[in-house]
């Protein structure tokens, strides 16, 4: 936003009374006039450099630096996406993809915002309104697992459970190594009352290179459901304190049904 000009300030004098006094040799003395206030200076982007060191930051602080540059430029696709990013981090799913959208209004082919759109819905655990932004990001990119894994999910928010199998299983086609997929569609088979096709997969998953904690915890919980609570038990003590460990198993031998409807959780490898 342009500053606004500065308002000249009138001040009113009194007029002269009716008598006058006589006329001075002395010179009157001189009025000094004072120029117009300075605007501020025009904000200026960030550089190359202090974006890069930015994403050093931790969320809440990203998220403020990424405002500020949006504010600077609304059509900034790196400050958009860069802001998208932070609010989800900070689990405000709704910003997230409110600054995703921005973008897509300057740019509805923005393959990345695409992606964020759907993300931040997904996370939001409002699959249905992210169904959209992942199909279009399919049509772009039909070789990229990202935007069909998250169509599956979304899918899954949506009840529409037998289309979500079939996004898993093309998924899956695309990308049969990545620990994502993997867990991706084993985590449906589990949460649909089916842990014994779950396990293979969540296996794999973790036996993969870059595999992380959460892959193993899938398959600690898929590991309980079956009953197999030492093995189960052995997988969770490798990533959580022991008194977690214990209220996991704890949980797993009550007759709590531990599988609830996907969440981000899920697809934490999915960027």
């Amino acid at each position: 936003m342009r500053p606004l000009a500065p308002i000249a300030v009138l001040v009113a004098f009194a007029a002269a009374p009716v008598w006058a006094a006589p006329p001075s040799n002395e010179a009157a003395p001189s009025v000094q006039t004072t120029g117009a206030a300075k605007p501020p200076p025009t904000p200026t982007k960030a550089t190359p450099e202090q974006r890069t060191e930015a994403e050093r930051l931790d969320p809440l602080a990203r998220a403020a630096f990424w405002a500020r540059e949006v504010d600077i430029d609304a059509k900034d696709a790196q400050a958009e996406l860069g802001l998208s990013r932070a609010l989800r981090a900070l689990g405000r799913f709704d910003e997230a993809a409110a600054a995703a959208d921005q973008l897509l209004v300057f740019e509805p082919n923005n393959y990345d915002a695409l992606l964020e759109s759907a993300r931040a819905r997904v996370g939001g655990n409002q699959g249905f309104y992210a169904i959209e932004s992942a199909e279009h990001a399919e049509t772009l990119q039909p070789r990229d697992w990202r935007p069909v894994s998250l169509l599956a999910v979304a899918l899954e928010q949506a009840n529409r459970d037998d289309e979500a199998l079939a996004a898993h299983e093309k998924a899956l086609a695309l990308a049969p190594d990545n620990p994502a997929t993997l867990t991706n569609l084993g985590m449906y088979y589990a949460s649909h009352g089916q842990p014994e096709k779950a396990e293979p997969l969540l296996r794999k998953a973790a036996a993969a290179p870059g595999a992380t904690a959460q892959e193993r915890q899938n398959l600690a919980l898929v590991l309980g459901l079956e009953g197999r609570y030492d093995e189960a038990a052995s997988l969770e003590r490798q990533d959580l304190p022991p008194d977690q460990v214990d209220n996991n198993l704890a949980y797993l031998h009550s007759d709590a049904q531990p599988i609830q409807p996907r969440s981000w959780e899920s697809l934490k490898t999915v960027q």
